[in-house]
């Protein structure tokens, strides 16, 4: 979920017009519903991941679980961008959240080569996972990314 925090120790993520545009803009709400309902899609699909790993049990599972995971991250990448344009007037990369948007464009590319490479039965069921894995543990870093965002925003929004 996009939120608000710093740039830096003095400059504020937003400003008082943008803070009203993000509060008045619906895919706030959606994006503060969307990010946990992925987040838990995430943990279970990891954990049918792990299993299939760990016993050789379960591929099918868990692959779908991938491709539901990555149909999930779509809808909060493309609200989200609805979001970022509502508050900052761009769709992507306002100075704001830069990197967290480019780690973004990272997290998408590696789950859409895994959805690639799934639809067109393109590598094997190894590869498959192996792409699984480096798309869940940049997710994990761009998570952790919003995550602090919005702790540092919750804690700025206080003083």
């Amino acid at each position: 979920m996009k939120s608000g925090s710093t740039l830096s120790g003095n400059t504020p993520l937003y400003t008082p017009d943008q803070r009203e545009r993000r509060n008045q803009s619906p895919w706030t709400l959606v994006q503060g519903i969307l990010a946990p309902i992925q987040f838990l899609v995430f943990l279970i699909s990891a954990a049918l991941l792990t299993r299939y790993v760990l016993t050789g049990e379960g591929f099918q599972v868990a692959a779908a679980s991938v491709v539901i995971k990555t149909l999930f991250l779509y809808a909060i990448m493309y609200t989200g961008a609805l979001w970022e344009h509502d508050v900052y007037g761009q769709y992507l990369f306002a100075p704001a959240f830069y990197w967290e948007d480019m780690v973004s464009m990272v997290v998408i590319a590696l789950h859409t080569l895994y959805l690639a490479m799934y639809l067109t039965g393109l590598g094997s069921s190894s590869l498959l996972v192996v792409v699984a894995v480096a798309a869940y543990a940049t997710y994990v870093v761009n998570a952790g990314q919003f995550l602090l965002k919005l702790r540092h925003a919750r804690l700025a929004e206080a003083h």
